[in-house]
């Protein structure tokens, strides 16, 4: 075994789980699932033989401005071996990536060697036959498998040719491979792209660090791209890695849910941070990368943060709009149709309005709106398009409540209680009828200061500023004498004011981010499981990313927390798993790193100003984009989470009441919980949600009662 820190804890090793009745299997093909889900596979999921690309209206489907490059979306998984005697086990191998089918449907590749062994999913997006991965240098002495985009590989291979590497395809994965014989670990550094990374490195097979090949493990700095592993997962032992924790599920021994799992996601709706929902299963942070070679010691180290301090100057509206045309026009590379999600709101709009400056032509943009007229934002889409010169497809779709419990769970290995995952995945299979490719608007909330949270925040700081801390504690007081309304319109919410302005800055932003306190979810905790947590508390790790910029104020430190945190686990994570649940491949040129280091760290009063969010980006946009996008409000899908439960959802969600496990909650504590939301005393439509979601999931991932 080799010696960890503790985000590198050992794991236990496999079994393969009972499929369930009425559920989909890998790659969204119908098994026993009856009609109802049969006619989804066929018609929503679009796999490889039934979902043919289709031109919008008749006409040929815009494409992205291809340039002879290999480039793929993929799943990939591997293992490198305690043992270093024998060949990984390929059979077991190929059952893992069979996983990961949803992510890589046009080839898969299994390959071993002595101490090592690497499998890929490929979803083509550029020359099939030049793109197989793994890929070896000319020595065959280092592999690589890459799942994302690397936008300047082309610069890093003339470079490299220059120093005289050889090259035998157009491979971004080819160039990894020779970046890193040619600067070692930190080739990292050079990549402007998102990505996950394996490298083997079979050179020197002895040395200080161990024994056997080499591996590197890397995710890009943002966290776009998932990967995961585990410490002795099966019966060959060692270091296994994936795209996803479900094929490191495959010949596991245990699948239990972590106790501070269950914790942080009842509180947040979602779980994050280094140690995912499975007990033995880690989540390589964004940022960072992991070394490791068979019987020494595994070395994990950041190679990226987001700027520590603030600009002390404002950017000029030449910088934004400069960044952002190249930024989107890097991502425009691809010889498959290609397009852009838009909602008719500011970030979207940007990215398409840069895609036709780019390239010159009308881009191809997909849109949807929705019975629910809170979120029907194809009207202004439509608008919006034509004032761009953009090809739209849009659609008006019902968002299905029951996606998120008979098809989602199988994408979404950890819970995921954001409502917003079915939409998502909902606009994500629209437009893969229509585009292999499509770019997003994602991160411009982040970057400039875009949630309306941060606008209230800096007001209630303002005012904590005012006030002293005399009058905080004051404010506090009243705060606890105020009846508690946190379910209430924000007009109606006193006492949560009060007691926000009342907290320390860090902990009444968390409060702000959180669906429940942690004490109203250990409430609702068995004895058994509250004991095992102990002094768990999710406020900790964001409150540790909330101080890291020590110079900075309070916008910027909510700002930064949320890069670290909230974005990576809840938001790209949920794009991931929907986009590629349907075999999309989705890029979100607004948070390349160059465009966050140079934004998101910019003064407050250019990213908050009159009450509003993204003022430098508006003014930098303004000629640019139609007055009625500049002048919008940030809009998410507003789930009716209330009617859905005490509607079509009520009897699925008495259900799984019961049949949550009772060594993680206290039954008559959900009973009372549904009874208050059902009379109609308490809104808790988010809470018997988040419940009904975690019972799906464990049920679909077949999850053990025990907890960890």
């Amino acid at each position: 075994m080799p010696r960890t820190p503790a985000a590198l804890a050992p794991a236990a090793a496999g079994r393969v789980p009972s499929a369930p009745q009425a559920e989909l299997p890998v790659g969204g093909a119908a098994r026993s699932a009856g009609p109802v889900l049969e006619v989804l596979a066929a018609a929503v999921l679009c796999q490889p033989t039934g979902c043919a690309t289709l031109p919008v209206e008749g006409r040929r489907p815009w494409r992205g401005r291809g340039v002879g490059a290999t480039k793929s979306m993929c799943g990939f998984t591997g293992i490198i071996l305690d043992d270093q005697r024998g060949d990984a086990d390929g059979n077991l191998l190929r059952e893992r990536v069979q996983t990961l089918a949803h992510r890589g449907p046009d080839e898969e590749s299994v390959e071993t060697g002595p101490g090592f062994g690497l499998a890929f999913a490929r979803l083509a997006i550029i020359d099939l036959a030049g793109g197989r991965q793994p890929i070896w240098n000319e020595g065959k002495d280092v592999a690589v498998v890459c799942n994302g985009e690397i936008y300047n590989f082309r610069a890093l291979r003339s470079e490299l040719e220059a120093a005289g590497h050889r090259f035998r395809s157009d491979s971004d994965a080819e160039v990894l491979v020779h970046l890193y014989e040619q600067e070692g670990d930190g080739f990292l550094k050079r990549l402007h792209g998102m990505f996950a990374i394996c490298v083997v490195d079979t050179r020197q097979r002895a040395g200080a660090e161990g024994s056997g090949p080499r591996v590197l493990l890397a995710r890009d700095r943002l966290g776009i791209k998932p990967l995961f592993y585990s410490w002795n997962a099966s019966r060959q032992k060692g270091l296994s890695f994936a795209s996803e924790p479900k094929a490191l599920l495959v010949g596991a021994s245990r699948r239990r849910l972590r106790a501070a799992s269950l914790l942080d996601f009842l509180v947040q709706g979602y779980v994050g941070g280094a140690h995912s929902a499975w007990d033995g299963i880690e989540r390589l942070l964004p940022g960072h990368f992991l070394t490791w070679r068979a019987g020494g010691q595994a070395r994990l180290a950041e190679y990226w943060a987001p700027p520590a301090n603030l600009r002390t100057s404002a950017a000029s509206d030449g910088e934004i709009r400069e960044l952002m045309d190249r930024v989107v026009a890097e991502r425009l590379v691809a010889d498959v149709p290609l397009g852009a999600f838009l909602s008719g709101g500011i970030d979207s709009t940007a990215v398409v309005d840069s895609m036709a400056r780019g390239t010159g032509e009308a881009p191809l943009a997909c849109s949807v709106g929705f019975h629910e007229r809170s979120h029907d934002e194809l009207p202004i889409a439509r608008r919006t398009a034509a004032s761009l010169g953009a090809k739209l497809h849009g659609e008006v779709l019902t968002a299905d409540p029951t996606l998120a419990l008979d098809v989602l769970p199988w994408f979404f290995d950890e819970p995921h209680a954001d409502p917003s995952c079915v939409p998502t995945y909902l606009v994500s299979a629209m437009a893969r009828k229509h585009v292999t490719v499509a770019l997003s608007g994602d991160g411009g909330d982040e970057v400039f200061a875009g949630y309306r949270r941060y606008v209230h925040d800096a007001a209630e700081n303002r005012l904590r500023s005012l006030i002293g801390p005399l009058g905080a504690r004051l404010a506090a007081g009243l705060g606890a004498l105020y009846p508690a309304l946190d379910w209430a319109p924000r007009p109606l919410r006193a006492g949560t004011f009060l007691r926000h302005l009342g907290e320390d800055p860090a902990r009444s932003y968390w409060n702000s981010v959180s669906q429940l306190s942690r004490d109203q979810a250990l409430a609702l905790l068995s004895k058994g499981a509250v004991e095992m947590l102990a002094e768990h508390d999710p406020f900790d790790a964001f409150a540790a990313h909330y101080h890291a910029p020590r110079e900075a104020g309070s916008l910027y430190r909510a700002q930064y927390a949320d890069l670290r945190t909230n974005l990576p686990d809840r938001i790209l994570s949920k794009v991931d798993r929907a986009s590629m649940a349907v075999s999309l491949e989705v890029r979100v040129p607004l948070l390349d790193h160059r465009f966050v280091e140079a934004f998101a760290p910019l003064p407050p009063r250019e990213k908050v100003h009159r009450g509003r969010g993204k003022h430098a980006l508006r003014r930098a946009l303004a000629p640019r984009l139609p007055a009625e996008v500049l002048a919008g409000t940030k809009r998410g899908f507003d789930t009716p989470l209330t009617a859905w439960i005490r509607g079509p959802l009520g009897g699925p969600v008495e259900e799984a009441l019961v049949a949550l496990p009772e060594s993680w909650f206290a039954r008559d504590v959900l009973r009372s919980r549904l009874a208050e939301h059902r009379a109609g005393r308490r809104d808790h439509g988010r809470l018997l949600w988040s419940l009904l979601v975690l019972e799906r999931w464990r049920r679909r991932h077949d999850v053990e009662e025990q907890l960890a």
